[in-house]
C-alpha cells in the first residue's frame, strides 16, 4: 500500500512538472516570436491609407497579419520631370518716392497805350504865301504916294519890297511849328509761368531672397509690385520601371533612386491628390 501511494506521488509529481514546464516553453517562444516579427510599412499609399496602421487591429479583437519584410518590393525610378507652370513674381513695396518736374510756359500778348507825341510841321520856303501878301501890301502903300507916273512907280516900288518882306515874314514866323497829337502804340509781351507735376515715382522693393532694388514706375504701386513672371516647379512626373514595365505618376516631391512597391502597387506618402499612374 505504501509503495503504491508513493509510486502514484512521484508520477503525479512527474507529470505536474512536466505541465509546468511545457507551460514555461511555450509562454518563452511566443514573447520571442512577438519581439522578431516584422512591423510592417506604415508608409501612405496615394489613396492616403497605411499599410501596418493601427486601423488594421481594430475590429473582433483578432490581429491583422503583419506583411513580412521578404513582400516589400521596389521600383526603379527611370526618369524625373519636374512640372512648371508660370507663376508671377512679386515684391514687397518698402519705399516710393514722388518724380516732379518743373516746366516753364510763356503765353504772348498785346499791349496797347495812348501816347502823346509831338512833331514840328515842315518847314516853307516863303516863296509863295508871304511873298504875294507882302507885294499887295506894299503896292497899295506905294500907291498912295505921289500922282501920275510917279504914283506907279511908288506902287511897283511897294510891292517889290512888300513881296520881299513878307518872304522874309514868313520864312522866319511859319515854318517849323512844333505841334502834338495823341498816338495810340502796341507791342507784344510774354507772360511765362512755372508748373509741376508728378512724372513717376521711383520704387524701392524687397524682393522673396532678401535683396532690395529700385525702378521707375508711372503709377504709385501698392503694396506689392509685379516683377515679371517665373517657372514655379509644382510637381514631378516620375517614370519608374517595375517587372520590366514602365509606368509615370505624379508626385509632390522629387523622389529617390527607387519607390517601394507592395502587392504590385507603388506607395509613396508623396504623390500628387488625385493623381492617376500613367502607362
Amino acid at each position: 500500500m505504501n509503495k503504491n501511494m508513493l509510486a502514484v506521488a512521484l508520477a503525479a509529481l512527474l507529470v505536474g512538472g512536466v505541465a509546468v514546464a511545457a507551460y514555461n516553453s511555450f509562454n518563452s517562444g511566443a514573447d520571442s516570436t512577438a519581439s522578431v516579427a516584422p512591423t510592417g510599412f506604415d508608409v501612405a499609399t496615394s489613396d492616403g491609407a497605411a499599410a501596418g496602421s493601427a486601423g488594421d487591429f481594430m475590429g473582433s479583437g483578432d490581429i491583422s497579419p503583419i506583411a513580412p519584410a521578404d513582400q516589400l518590393e521596389y521600383a526603379d525610378v527611370v526618369r524625373v520631370e519636374p512640372v512648371k507652370q508660370k507663376q508671377k513674381l512679386y515684391a514687397t513695396v518698402i519705399g516710393t518716392d514722388p518724380v516732379r518736374e518743373t516746366s516753364t510756359v510763356a503765353t504772348p500778348r498785346q499791349v496797347c497805350e495812348d501816347v502823346v507825341v509831338q512833331e514840328r510841321a515842315p518847314e516853307r520856303d516863303g516863296n509863295v504865301g508871304g511873298t504875294v501878301v507882302g507885294a499887295v501890301v506894299g503896292g497899295l502903300l506905294g500907291n498912295q504916294v505921289g500922282r501920275g507916273n510917279g504914283r506907279k512907280a511908288a506902287t511897283a516900288a511897294g510891292a517889290v519890297a512888300g513881296g520881299f518882306v513878307g518872304n522874309r515874314v514868313d520864312r522866319n514866323h511859319v515854318g517849323g511849328q512844333v505841334v502834338e497829337r495823341v498816338d495810340t502804340q502796341c507791342r507784344t509781351v510774354s507772360d511765362t509761368a512755372q508748373s509741376t507735376k508728378v512724372v513717376g515715382y521711383n520704387v524701392t522693393y524687397r524682393n522673396p531672397d532678401g535683396t532690395t532694388g529700385t525702378m521707375r514706375t508711372e503709377s504709385k504701386p501698392g503694396e506689392k509690385i509685379a516683377l515679371g513672371s517665373e517657372d514655379e516647379v509644382i510637381g514631378y512626373d516620375v517614370t519608374y520601371r517595375y517587372h520590366g514595365q514602365e509606368r509615370t505618376l505624379r508626385m509632390d516631391e522629387r523622389p529617390g533612386d527607387r519607390l517601394p512597391v507592395i502587392d504590385g502597387k507603388v506607395v509613396t506618402q508623396t504623390a500628387a491628390v488625385g493623381g492617376s499612374e500613367r502607362g
